[in-house]
């Protein structure tokens, strides 16, 4: 069976974004990039929510020719890497991407029976609606040292609580990895 991922740049406060939807907070520094496109060149698929993937879609199949090393190489891995993008409002997605426009939550259980790699689900609405269904196997917190007072969370409100174990912490100049695993 597929492992599903659920990782994010978060600030100490716990929100993805601040309140006008900015992530220019979470910029990462170049080793924190080179370990971001690592892992995302090790998964077989992306799982996007609509915010996420068009937040994607906007940047990276259109990095400037001035960009880094590394910013360019994950523009090849982003618009080449398999993406599902969950969304009941857009009609259609490029850059290798497939559009799925009802019922996350089975299609999450669906792709993770069909192979034994790794996932990663993208934007924190879509994991909110797999986190209760106990689909998602690690978090992979990436904690930027500011607080925003507020934006989306990365944790939905749950009707119980939902155990997790830290299994590694790494420090990079710009934010700390936490990953614990789903008990």
């Amino acid at each position: 069976m597929r492992k599903l991922i659920y990782g994010f740049g978060v600030s100490v406060d716990g929100y993805i974004n601040d309140r006008d939807g900015s992530i220019n907070w979470t910029d990462p520094d170049e080793e924190l990039h080179r370990f971001h496109n690592d892992r995302f060149r090790s998964l077989e698929v992306s799982l996007h929510g609509r915010r996420l993937y068009e937040l994607m879609a906007e940047y990276w199949p259109h990095v400037p020719a001035d960009a880094s090393p590394v910013e360019r190489e994950f523009a090849e891995l982003w618009t080449t890497k398999p993406k599902v993008v969950f969304s009941r409002t857009l009609t259609e997605v490029h850059w290798n991407s497939t559009l799925v426009r009802e019922n996350a939550v089975e299609e999450v259980r669906r792709l993770k029976a069909a192979g034994d790699g790794v996932m990663e689900v993208g934007g924190a609405n879509l994991a909110a609606h797999l986190i209760p269904h106990n689909l998602i196997d690690e978090y992979q917190v990436f904690v930027s040292p500011v607080v925003l007072g507020g934006g989306t969370p990365m944790f939905p409100p749950l009707d119980k609580r939902l155990q997790l174990r830290l299994v590694e912490t790494r420090n990079f100049a710009t934010a700390v990895m936490l990953r614990y695993l789903a008990d």
